[in-house]
């Protein structure tokens, strides 16, 4: 479980916990020690795991802690960054490439042979409602989300007879530190009320990875019909709307 220390991935974490898993969690932050800690039960095993996922070092470092094959692996670390393209850090995108792309598919990959060769397994990828349609202002976050959900996509059909499932999380706007840690606390998106209590996204991807089906639009129904929207509409069309929702206002 990756990304775990908060949000979506603290979320997910304490639904495989709850149904009984023992879990390795991992996050780039001191707060995966503490994630740990409340989530460990007597009869659960949880085991941190402090590492940058943005380097192939700490990608290897985390598969080495992993002593035996998963049953499950769910790969949620992700990062965002807002703002015009070429007013912005070029390290925050290639940051972000590396860890929301990169390392999805390295521990993904190091993962999955594992699964192959037990002949059982379940891979849960977070994506993003945001993977469908243009992502002004966060251009580079929309285009990694597209990625890694085309991805999850392709290699399930490659998977196919294995015993492998790949699923994909399609979250919306949910209640978590990613706005502020994205600076996309200043956009309407970020300002608005109307996110998603991440126990609900990670509920619906739970039972979506344990059902075996290719994807989940997780949360309101509102959710769902941006995600038809966003699949539908013209780029043209979806671009500018998406702009309201995240271009930084002054």
């Amino acid at each position: 479980m990756t990304g775990a220390s908060t949000g979506i991935g603290r979320a997910l974490a304490k639904e495989f916990v709850d149904h009984g898993f023992d879990i390795v969690i991992a996050a780039d932050e001191p707060a995966i020690l503490e994630a740990a800690a409340e989530l460990a039960t007597p009869d659960r095993r949880v085991v941190p795991v402090e590492v940058d996922l943005s380097t192939a070092e700490g990608v290897q470092a985390l598969y080495d802690k992993i002593d035996r094959t998963p049953d499950a692996v769910a790969l949620n670390a992700g990062i965002g960054a807002s703002g015009r393209f070429d007013e912005t850090s070029l390290d925050d995108h290639l940051r972000l490439v590396d860890l929301n792309v990169r390392s999805t598919v390295h521990l993904g990959q190091l993962l999955v042979r594992d699964m192959v060769r037990a002949g059982k397994g379940r891979l849960l990828v977070t994506s993003s409602i945001a993977a469908v349609a243009p992502g002004p202002y966060h251009s580079t976050y929309a285009a990694s989300k597209a990625f890694v959900h085309s991805f999850a996509e392709g290699i399930r059909e490659e998977l196919k007879g294995t015993g492998v499932t790949v699923t994909s999380l399609m979250p919306g706007p949910t209640d978590t530190e990613f706005f502020r840690r994205a600076s996309m606390e200043d956009t309407p998106l970020g300002r608005s009320d109307a996110k998603d209590d991440p126990q609900e996204v990670a509920h619906d991807g739970y039972e979506a990875l344990m059902a075996g089906k290719n994807s989940v639009v997780a949360g309101s129904a509102k959710n769902r019909i941006q995600a038809e929207l966003g699949t539908h509409l013209p780029d043209a069309l979806a671009a500018p709307l998406m702009a309201r929702m995240t271009k930084p206002q002054d």
